[in-house]
């Protein structure tokens, strides 16, 4: 049996959302920051904190707590305010070593840009596609990142940072419905900054994107009804590691050719 090292004495922060189900849109946990969650869990039980930026009423924050969270922190904010800022002001004053937050929302935006703000205001380095954080020593943190084709790589980066969880972190454990109704939710209040940006869009449901079609060069009937029936099958691409240059912009050049990128 596997056993995760706690790391005690780190203050580390918890990001979360609330979530949409792809189905039937109700609301939920999202998925990316209950992989957060997770991660934090392990990583220090007594001293994580988890924080919201949003509608401190909202039921579905209660799924975080349901994970064996005793409290949520949520800071007040306006459905049109700047997350960004409030969560910046917040964590400037108390200053995290890690702060854990998922890749992209599951509502409103979605653009996958908060990790990034945030890393840009609080002015600390960003580890993106994170699959688990190994260890914390002292004044640095040795972190497992995800790669294409599941690739890991490890990397060390100097507290405090942030980590964007990737879906190939730990799946969350199962949310309790007795611990979820008893977690208390701490409700601070956050300053008052709208997104003017966002109170002149308007939002609508997403269209699937069309796929891309081959070419085929067909003279009979049937040749056009096997081709357009036919499975598709994807063809495996190629790794190039510690070749000439040369060589490794060659094999970009002439996939772009075959493409129909470039003539």
């Amino acid at each position: 049996m596997q056993h995760e090292v706690q790391h005690d004495g780190y203050r580390i922060t918890a990001l979360v959302s609330t979530g949409r189900h792809p189905e039937s849109g109700r609301a939920r946990r999202a998925e990316q920051d209950a992989r957060a969650v997770e991660m934090g869990l392990t990583l220090a039980l007594s001293d994580l904190e988890v924080l919201h930026a949003g509608d401190p009423h909202d039921e579905a924050l209660r799924s975080y707590a349901g994970m064996g969270v005793p409290s949520l922190r949520v800071l007040a904010m306006a459905a049109q305010g700047d997350a960004v800022a409030v969560l910046g002001h917040y964590l400037k004053q108390n200053c995290p070593d890690v702060i854990l937050t998922g890749g992209r929302a599951e509502r409103g935006e979605s653009s996958g840009m908060l990790p990034f703000l945030l890393a840009e205001a609080l002015e600390i380095p960003i580890v993106t596609g994170v699959a688990k954080i190994v260890s914390l020593n002292g004044a640095d943190a040795e972190v497992l990142q995800a790669l294409p084709r599941g690739q890991r790589r490890r990397l060390r980066i100097a507290l405090p940072f942030i980590a964007s969880v990737d879906m190939a972190a730990a799946a969350p454990r199962q949310n309790a419905f007795g611990p979820a109704n008893r977690a208390d939710i701490v409700l601070q209040p956050g300053i008052a900054i709208l997104d003017e940006a966002m109170s002149a869009w308007e939002t609508a449901p997403a269209r699937k994107r069309p796929k891309r079609l081959k070419k085929v060069k067909a003279k009979t009937a049937a040749d056009r009804f096997k081709a357009a029936t036919a499975k598709s099958q994807g063809e495996g691409g190629k790794v190039l590691q510690n070749k000439p240059v040369s060589e490794m912009a060659q094999a970009v050049f002439d996939l772009l050719l075959e493409e129909g990128v470039i003539r």
